[in-house]
């Protein structure tokens, strides 16, 4: 099947399955189906944008798990805008 033909089958069962629950699009849309998808993660041509930063020069962009040594700082009472870039 190419991509094409498998787009129409699922809009076919899609609106098959719509019919037999007797929904509307307002209510598939009500119910969070068309939410956007989360942005996608930064590539090699999207530079990262860095949050914080220590004194070594290690860096994290706030994204992920946050590196071991911010925790320990911040519990030793240093505060995040400390490290801010």
């Amino acid at each position: 099947m190419t991509a094409n033909t498998e787009r129409a089958a699922a809009i076919r069962w899609s609106q098959a399955e719509m019919a037999d629950y007797g929904l509307t699009m307002e209510e598939v849309e009500a119910a969070g189906c068309f939410d956007p998808p989360p942005p996608p993660p930064p590539s090699a041509e999207t530079p990262l944008v860095v949050c914080y930063r220590n004194a070594a020069g290690q860096r994290w962009d706030g994204q992920g798990e946050m590196p071991d040594r911010l925790p320990r700082a911040l519990n030793a009472g240093q505060s995040k805008e400390f490290y801010g870039v």
